[in-house]
């Protein structure tokens, strides 16, 4: 028999420290992980008499609550059982939990009297776990249940006909992958239960609202009779549903009860206040996707041998298919020596696909662990196409490692290895480690990565590791941005998460958090900046002005007085007067309706363009006015009169040739729409020996 005293306490500690203290202690299962790194551990202050557990235990309800909140999760579990013999019955309450969540509240309720769980900090846990442990009292470890679940198990002992209800409160911040949130539940209840409820709710609040559906899958379900949703979500089977056939006592229910949804979005952004501290939500939709430059960089030790090159060798294959013709790419191999399938970084055409598929398919495994070996030759590699102009200037460069052991070739100290690594990479690409099995340092391989503005992934050694693989590469293969930052007035903030990203990747989102100076502050400016394409096209003509973003198209009159943020860009029409263009942190422009006389005899309505803080321009600006965006040397000598007495020649030096200018008066509109008078030179000759080539090469016939 268990008895327990009053109490129940839940403590957080590293996976570490646990694993080396419980070499010599004896359980009862009770536990909890609430992140990859860190674990929740109950204590139960009990005394342990010995019981023989037998049959007689009914699961008589369990229900699964959970909320969505834009991208929250609230989830109460509640499980009743039922000690329907005539002893003393051991009874256990096991969940798996998601990898991410965290626990909130674990209360056991028995025959009326509520035990509650505190939570405690990791050191405080760490000296109570040692004195538990040192008393003997019952302690619990926790364990891994799958790629993606901890399970957290607690067991008690109850009188005959006593009754044992279990409810456990835990939260998770859902991460958005491919355009969607996805919220698992896992079922898997082991026996049939009378009264068996999943219920999920999404809820609306700040102006953002749930817009998909649920799926759910079962793996030996045979029915999805008693499934529902709109806005709500409710599974309730029946017994008969439950069962695996008709006659039997075994439950059919072991699979997950998954919600994939999205956000509805009115801009790219969306920032939250509240109580003093803010969260900032930035997911942009429809950029066009960058170029890649990829290193892939792989272990073909030993170790690698059989089923593990297999599915490497599969993924690969996979991947080459969905290579882009503006990529760039090669393959870095190392066993005890390190090999490459090309000298630098080939472009994805379609002959050198086909050659890099016949070299992936004759990849085999020889030798050591030289890692270091091979990833600095893949970022030499990278670091040379871009000091040498081989790739192109607009676009996402990233190493891909996969590695199954430990180095122990070359430089095997992970230390050394990890301070080599970021000073080569110097912050200029993201690094992804891949770890393949449970022989290697996964904690090496994440610190090296997040050292390098990149994540670690642990593949799993199962038939779909070569899936895992392909979904990984797909989760960092769509880059729409790079070098994003997200910034904050600096005399408004205390504290600010990590703000600065290496790439955006299409279907995710970045999420900034910080706390407020001010507890009462209800607005913040964000400064959001990163580069990309520029898919937008912008065309104004006397009569419209018209925006095209791909495929969606918005007009409007020189009668709006309309100001548009998008992308990075804002556009403001002041009515009747100019539009104003600014690019970001860039260059400004500014387009000015010169409105001439209705009954003029030649003239009719013309546009002006001009440049605000053209010096933010890039210096291959060019074109007949990007030519003149940058300063250029020029002499003026030999003022003297001209033809007209107010009008006095010169001569000017510039570009190598000596011409003849006037001197005038011009109209200046960048600053106020009415223009203002500034004196100017007049190149003669359609400004020959001023601009590149001649006047006729930026004519385009029949313009208008």
């Amino acid at each position: 028999m268990l008895k327990c005293f009053d109490g129940v306490e839940t403590f957080l500690t590293s996976q570490s420290e646990i694993r080396t203290t419980i070499k010599t202690v004896r359980f009862l299962p009770m536990l909890v992980l609430l992140q990859e790194s860190d674990l929740a551990v109950l204590f139960f202050p009990c005394v342990v008499f010995n019981v023989q557990v037998v049959n007689g235990i009914e699961i008589s309800s369990m229900k699964i609550d959970s909320k969505i909140t834009s991208r929250f999760a609230h989830n109460v579990i509640t499980s009743q059982a039922v000690n329907r013999g005539n002893v003393h019955k051991e009874v256990f309450f096991d969940v798996d939990l998601p990898k991410t969540a965290f626990i909130t509240n674990f209360s056991m309720t028995i025959d009326g009297v509520t035990y509650p769980g505190t939570i405690k900090e990791k050191e405080a846990a760490k000296k109570q776990y040692e004195k538990a442990v040192s008393r003997g009292e019952t302690a619990g470890l926790v364990k891994a249940s799958g790629r993606k679940t901890e399970k957290f198990t607690v067991s008690v002992n109850i009188e005959a006909a006593s009754k044992v209800t279990f409810e456990l409160t835990y939260e998770e911040l859902l991460k958005r992958q491919f355009g969607r949130y996805e919220m698992f539940i896992k079922v898997k209840p082991k026996q049939l239960v009378k009264d068996f409820e999943v219920n999920g709710e999404a809820l609306k609040k700040m102006q953002t609202s749930l817009c998909s559906a649920s799926t759910f899958q079962l793996l030996r379900f045979r029915s999805n009779e008693g499934i529902s949703f709109q806005g709500h979500i409710s599974f309730k089977p029946t017994l008969d549903q439950q069962r695996t056939c008709a006659n039997c006592s075994q439950s059919a229910l072991d699979g997950d009860f998954t919600v994939r949804y999205d956000v509805k979005r009115t801009t790219p952004d969306n920032l939250q206040i509240v109580n003093g501290y803010f969260v900032h939500f930035f997911a942009p939709t429809n950029l066009p996707k960058l170029s890649r430059n990829v290193v892939f960089v792989i272990d073909i030790s030993g170790s690698m041998s059989g089923r593990e090159i297999e599915q490497t060798r599969e993924a690969l294959l996979k991947i080459l298919d969905d290579m882009k013709e503006e990529d760039f790419f090669n393959f870095i191999l190392f066993g005890s020596e390190v090999h490459t399938w090309k000298e630098m970084l080939i472009q994805a055409t379609p002959e050198n696909l086909d050659e890099a598929r016949k070299f992936v398919r004759d990849i085999d495994t020889r030798g050591a662990t030289n890692l270091y070996g091979g990833i600095m030759r893949g970022i030499d590699m990278l670091n040379a196409a871009h000091e040498q102009n081989l790739v192109p200037k607009r676009s996402a460069s990233i190493v891909i490692m996969l590695t199954d052991g430990q180095p122990n070739v070359g430089i095997s100290n992970t230390q050394e290895i990890q301070a080599h690594v970021k000073k080569a990479i110097e912050g200029k690409y993201p690094l992804y480690n891949l770890g393949f099995g449970y022989s290697v340092d996964y904690n090496f391989l994440e610190k090296m990565a997040l050292e390098n503005k990149g994540l670690a992934r642990r593949i799993y050694p199962d038939s779909d590791a070569a899936l895992q693989l392909q979904g990984f590469y797909e989760e960092v293969s769509n880059p729409m941005l790079t070098d994003v930052e997200l910034n904050y007035p600096e005399n408004e903030i205390s504290d600010l998460t990590r703000n600065s990203f290496k790439h955006f990747y299409d279907g995710s989102e970045i999420v900034v958090a910080g706390r407020l100076i001010d507890n009462n502050q209800n607005h913040l400016t964000a400064d959001v900046r990163g580069e990309g394409y520029l898919d937008l096209k912008l065309t104004v003509t006397p009569e419209k002005i018209t925006i095209q973003n791909g495929n969606k198209k918005t007009g409007f009159t020189w009668l709006d007085s309309v100001t548009l943020q998008q992308e990075g860009l804002t556009l403001i029409i002041n009515r009747k007067r100019n539009v104003v263009l600014t690019m970001g942190s860039g260059a400004s422009f500014v387009i000015v309706l010169h409105q001439v006389w209705k009954k003029h005899p030649l003239h009719q309505d013309f546009l002006g363009l001009y440049t605000l803080e053209s010096d933010k321009l890039s210096e291959q600006t060019h074109g007949l006015l990007g030519q003149f965006f940058h300063p250029i040397d020029f002499t003026i000598l030999e003022i003297h009169p001209g033809s007209d007495p107010k009008k006095p020649d010169a001569t000017m030096i510039v570009k190598n040739n000596e011409l003849t200018v006037t001197r005038g008066w011009q109209r200046d509109y960048r600053i106020d729409p009415r223009g203002v008078d500034i004196p100017c030179w007049f190149v003669h000759n359609n400004g020959a020996g001023l601009i590149d080539g001649v006047h006729t090469d930026y004519i385009v016939s029949s313009l208008f």
